[in-house]
Protein backbone atom coordinates (compact mmCIF):
# COMPACT_ATOMS: atom_id res chain seq x y z
CA UNK A 1 0.00 0.00 0.00
CA UNK A 2 1.73 3.14 -1.22
CA UNK A 3 -0.36 5.57 0.80
CA UNK A 4 2.01 8.44 0.05
CA UNK A 5 1.02 8.18 -3.62
CA UNK A 6 -2.73 8.40 -3.08
CA UNK A 7 -4.01 11.72 -4.39
CA UNK A 8 -6.63 13.25 -6.61
CA UNK A 9 -7.39 16.61 -8.13
CA UNK A 10 -10.21 18.81 -6.87
CA UNK A 11 -12.05 20.07 -9.93
CA UNK A 12 -15.68 20.64 -8.95
CA UNK A 13 -15.37 24.40 -8.73
CA UNK A 14 -13.96 27.38 -6.91
CA UNK A 15 -15.20 29.81 -4.31
CA UNK A 16 -15.09 33.58 -4.75
CA UNK A 17 -15.69 36.36 -2.25
CA UNK A 18 -18.52 37.74 -4.38
CA UNK A 19 -20.41 34.44 -3.94
CA UNK A 20 -20.31 34.48 -0.14
CA UNK A 21 -23.19 35.57 2.08
CA UNK A 22 -22.93 38.35 4.65
CA UNK A 23 -22.86 35.97 7.62
CA UNK A 24 -21.50 32.45 8.13
CA UNK A 25 -24.94 31.15 9.13
CA UNK A 26 -26.41 32.26 5.81
CA UNK A 27 -23.48 30.72 3.95
CA UNK A 28 -23.71 27.49 5.94
CA UNK A 29 -27.43 27.24 5.23
CA UNK A 30 -26.77 27.54 1.49
CA UNK A 31 -24.05 24.87 1.54
CA UNK A 32 -26.15 22.54 3.70
CA UNK A 33 -29.05 22.86 1.28
CA UNK A 34 -26.68 21.97 -1.56
CA UNK A 35 -25.37 18.99 0.42
CA UNK A 36 -28.96 17.81 0.91
CA UNK A 37 -29.76 18.32 -2.78
CA UNK A 38 -26.68 16.27 -3.68
CA UNK A 39 -28.04 13.44 -1.49
CA UNK A 40 -24.87 13.18 0.54
CA UNK A 41 -24.78 10.42 3.12
CA UNK A 42 -25.26 11.97 6.58
CA UNK A 43 -24.96 15.64 5.56
CA UNK A 44 -25.64 16.69 9.17
CA UNK A 45 -22.75 14.59 10.52
CA UNK A 46 -19.98 16.66 12.05
CA UNK A 47 -16.76 15.88 13.85
CA UNK A 48 -16.76 17.43 17.33
CA UNK A 49 -13.30 18.08 18.78
CA UNK A 50 -12.90 18.69 22.50
CA UNK A 51 -9.93 18.82 24.86
CA UNK A 52 -9.75 17.69 28.46
CA UNK A 53 -8.25 19.65 31.34
CA UNK A 54 -4.75 18.39 30.46
CA UNK A 55 -5.10 19.63 26.89
CA UNK A 56 -5.48 16.16 25.36
CA UNK A 57 -7.83 16.48 22.37
CA UNK A 58 -10.39 13.90 21.28
CA UNK A 59 -12.84 13.70 18.39
CA UNK A 60 -16.08 11.97 17.53
CA UNK A 61 -18.92 12.23 15.03
CA UNK A 62 -22.18 13.75 16.27
CA UNK A 63 -25.23 14.97 14.38
CA UNK A 64 -26.24 18.59 13.95
CA UNK A 65 -29.80 19.03 15.22
CA UNK A 66 -30.33 22.73 14.64
CA UNK A 67 -28.59 25.99 13.84
CA UNK A 68 -29.34 29.69 13.67
CA UNK A 69 -27.61 32.97 14.44
CA UNK A 70 -27.06 31.78 18.03
CA UNK A 71 -25.03 28.72 17.05
CA UNK A 72 -24.98 25.01 16.17
CA UNK A 73 -26.89 22.53 18.35
CA UNK A 74 -26.33 18.85 19.16
CA UNK A 75 -27.52 16.49 21.90
CA UNK A 76 -25.70 13.88 23.97
CA UNK A 77 -25.31 12.08 27.28
CA UNK A 78 -24.28 14.65 29.89
CA UNK A 79 -22.05 12.07 31.61
CA UNK A 80 -20.08 11.23 28.46
CA UNK A 81 -16.42 12.00 27.93
CA UNK A 82 -17.22 14.88 25.61
CA UNK A 83 -19.54 16.38 28.22
CA UNK A 84 -16.83 16.14 30.89
CA UNK A 85 -14.33 17.70 28.48
CA UNK A 86 -16.66 20.60 27.70
CA UNK A 87 -17.36 21.18 31.39
CA UNK A 88 -13.63 21.72 31.95
CA UNK A 89 -12.90 23.42 28.64
CA UNK A 90 -15.84 24.93 26.71
CA UNK A 91 -13.73 25.68 23.63
CA UNK A 92 -14.57 23.24 20.82
CA UNK A 93 -14.34 22.80 17.08
CA UNK A 94 -16.79 21.31 14.57
CA UNK A 95 -15.88 19.93 11.13
CA UNK A 96 -18.38 19.15 8.39
CA UNK A 97 -16.54 16.84 5.92
CA UNK A 98 -18.50 17.07 2.69
CA UNK A 99 -15.87 15.17 0.69
CA UNK A 100 -17.92 14.38 -2.41
CA UNK A 101 -18.60 18.10 -2.89
CA UNK A 102 -14.91 18.84 -2.22
CA UNK A 103 -15.97 21.07 0.65
CA UNK A 104 -15.52 21.35 4.37
CA UNK A 105 -16.74 23.78 7.02
CA UNK A 106 -14.90 24.35 10.29
CA UNK A 107 -16.64 26.03 13.22
CA UNK A 108 -14.65 27.30 16.21
CA UNK A 109 -16.44 28.47 19.32
CA UNK A 110 -17.56 27.94 22.89
CA UNK A 111 -20.35 25.66 24.05
CA UNK A 112 -23.30 26.50 26.23
CA UNK A 113 -26.12 24.25 27.41
CA UNK A 114 -29.49 24.41 25.71
CA UNK A 115 -32.56 24.69 27.93
CA UNK A 116 -34.20 21.60 29.41
CA UNK A 117 -37.33 22.60 27.52
CA UNK A 118 -35.45 22.45 24.20
CA UNK A 119 -33.87 19.13 25.19
CA UNK A 120 -37.27 17.74 26.17
CA UNK A 121 -38.83 18.82 22.90
CA UNK A 122 -36.10 17.22 20.83
CA UNK A 123 -35.95 14.04 22.96
CA UNK A 124 -39.66 13.42 22.52
CA UNK A 125 -39.27 13.78 18.74
CA UNK A 126 -36.79 10.87 18.62
CA UNK A 127 -37.81 7.32 17.66
CA UNK A 128 -38.79 5.18 20.64
CA UNK A 129 -35.75 2.93 20.24
CA UNK A 130 -33.42 5.94 20.34
CA UNK A 131 -35.09 7.17 23.51
CA UNK A 132 -34.63 3.75 25.12
CA UNK A 133 -30.99 3.61 24.00
CA UNK A 134 -30.34 6.91 25.76
CA UNK A 135 -31.49 5.33 29.03
CA UNK A 136 -29.66 2.04 28.39
CA UNK A 137 -26.21 3.37 27.51
CA UNK A 138 -23.81 4.54 30.22
CA UNK A 139 -21.93 6.41 27.52
CA UNK A 140 -18.11 6.23 27.67
CA UNK A 141 -18.19 3.78 30.60
CA UNK A 142 -16.53 0.33 30.33
CA UNK A 143 -18.83 -2.41 29.03
CA UNK A 144 -18.13 -6.12 29.52
CA UNK A 145 -19.89 -7.32 26.37
CA UNK A 146 -22.42 -6.59 23.65
CA UNK A 147 -24.79 -8.88 25.54
CA UNK A 148 -24.63 -6.62 28.59
CA UNK A 149 -25.62 -3.62 26.47
CA UNK A 150 -28.52 -5.53 24.93
CA UNK A 151 -29.64 -6.62 28.40
CA UNK A 152 -29.66 -3.00 29.59
CA UNK A 153 -31.69 -2.01 26.53
CA UNK A 154 -34.20 -4.82 27.12
CA UNK A 155 -34.57 -3.77 30.75
CA UNK A 156 -35.37 -0.19 29.75
CA UNK A 157 -37.79 -1.43 27.09
CA UNK A 158 -39.65 -3.41 29.75
CA UNK A 159 -39.57 -0.50 32.20
CA UNK A 160 -41.15 1.84 29.67
CA UNK A 161 -43.46 -0.73 28.10
CA UNK A 162 -46.19 1.89 27.76
CA UNK A 163 -44.03 3.78 25.26
CA UNK A 164 -43.86 6.88 27.46
CA UNK A 165 -40.13 7.54 27.87
CA UNK A 166 -39.16 10.60 29.94
CA UNK A 167 -36.12 12.73 29.29
CA UNK A 168 -33.21 11.34 31.37
CA UNK A 169 -31.70 13.82 33.80
CA UNK A 170 -28.30 12.86 32.38
CA UNK A 171 -29.17 13.76 28.78
CA UNK A 172 -29.32 17.15 27.13
CA UNK A 173 -27.99 19.46 24.47
CA UNK A 174 -25.26 21.96 23.70
CA UNK A 175 -25.00 24.95 21.44
CA UNK A 176 -21.67 25.86 19.87
CA UNK A 177 -21.57 29.66 19.76
CA UNK A 178 -19.13 30.41 16.94
CA UNK A 179 -16.43 33.04 16.91
CA UNK A 180 -14.93 31.80 13.63
CA UNK A 181 -16.30 29.76 10.70
CA UNK A 182 -14.13 28.65 7.78
CA UNK A 183 -15.42 27.53 4.37
CA UNK A 184 -13.06 25.41 2.25
CA UNK A 185 -13.56 24.52 -1.40
CA UNK A 186 -11.08 22.24 -3.13
CA UNK A 187 -9.19 23.62 -6.11
CA UNK A 188 -7.00 22.31 -8.91
CA UNK A 189 -3.26 22.00 -8.25
CA UNK A 190 -3.92 22.24 -4.50
CA UNK A 191 -4.85 25.92 -4.93
CA UNK A 192 -7.87 25.56 -2.67
CA UNK A 193 -10.20 28.40 -1.77
CA UNK A 194 -10.50 29.20 1.94
CA UNK A 195 -12.53 31.97 3.53
CA UNK A 196 -12.94 32.61 7.23
CA UNK A 197 -15.61 34.64 9.01
CA UNK A 198 -14.53 36.04 12.38
CA UNK A 199 -16.74 37.77 14.93
CA UNK A 200 -15.39 41.09 16.22
CA UNK A 201 -15.97 42.50 19.69
CA UNK A 202 -19.31 43.98 18.65
CA UNK A 203 -20.54 40.68 17.22
CA UNK A 204 -20.21 41.74 13.58
CA UNK A 205 -18.56 39.40 11.10
CA UNK A 206 -15.41 40.12 9.14
CA UNK A 207 -14.37 38.00 6.15
CA UNK A 208 -10.85 37.12 5.00
CA UNK A 209 -9.42 34.86 2.33
CA UNK A 210 -6.77 32.44 3.64
CA UNK A 211 -3.86 30.96 1.77
CA UNK A 212 -4.37 27.25 1.11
Amino acid sequence: MEIDQWRREYLLGGLRRSELKATPVEQFREWLEEALAAKLSDPSAMCLATADSSGQPSQRIVLLKGFDERGFVFYTNLQSKKAHDMEKNPQVSLLFPWHSLERQVIVSGNVESVTREDAEQYFQSRPLESQLASWASRQSQPLSSREELQKQFDQEKARFADGQVPLPDFWGGYRVVPHAVEFWQGGANRLHDRFIYRADDSGLWTLDRLSP
